[in-house]
């Protein structure tokens, strides 16, 4: 058991015998109240979304995960394909069991997916992954009305902002907890 006020993002909790994946935790003081932990959660095996507060002194069911390598292979437009690193099984899931981390996923890739009692709770990306720049406007020294940032389009779909120095091409570090530039690889 683990005390609501204990509770992050991204802990997988048991609460009516359905086990779900905590989206956003807010903890809130109110004035001359005790404080309210506010969750939302998605539910691993239907992917729906609920929300739930909890007093800061309430106990929560944790959930065991198991942790293991799989490599991504490859998506057909509705589902994602991986491979067991070390029963070379597929495992198909569907972008709502995998969530926004779709949009870091390439071909090849190797990190870890969670389950817990046989159900897919989560794919857990690395801290960072390197990303190639496809598509860009070219920087002009001196334009400075963007703060100094561009939208760029990385191979994977997805588009952020990167400073003007980054052209079509080159290779950046993404910080996937935030989904922020980090650096410039090559």
């Amino acid at each position: 058991m683990i005390d609501a006020g204990e509770l992050r993002k991204g802990v997988v909790v048991e609460l009516d015998g359905e086990i779900y994946q905590i989206l956003e935790y807010q903890h809130v003081k109110m004035q001359q109240r005790q404080p309210v932990v506010k969750l939302k959660l998605r539910g691993v095996r239907n992917g729906n979304l609920i929300e739930r507060n909890f007093q800061s002194g309430d106990k929560v069911a944790a959930v065991f995960l198991e942790h293991r390598p799989v490599q991504y292979l490859y998506n057909d437009g509705h589902l994602h394909y991986f491979m067991d690193n070390e029963t070379y099984e597929q495992i198909v899931l569907t972008p709502a069991q995998i969530g926004d981390d779709t949009r870091f996923l390439r071909e090849g890739s190797v990190l870890e997916i969670l389950t817990c009692k046989g159900n897919t709770v989560a794919v857990e990306l690395p801290a960072s992954v390197e990303l190639r720049v496809t598509e860009t406007e070219p920087g002009f020294k001196g334009d400075r009305a963007t703060a100094g940032t561009k939208p760029a389009k990385l191979e994977t779909g997805v588009t952020i902002q990167v400073p003007l120095f980054i052209n079509t091409g080159d290779i950046v570090k993404i910080n996937t907890r935030t989904g922020a530039y980090s650096e410039k690889v090559s």
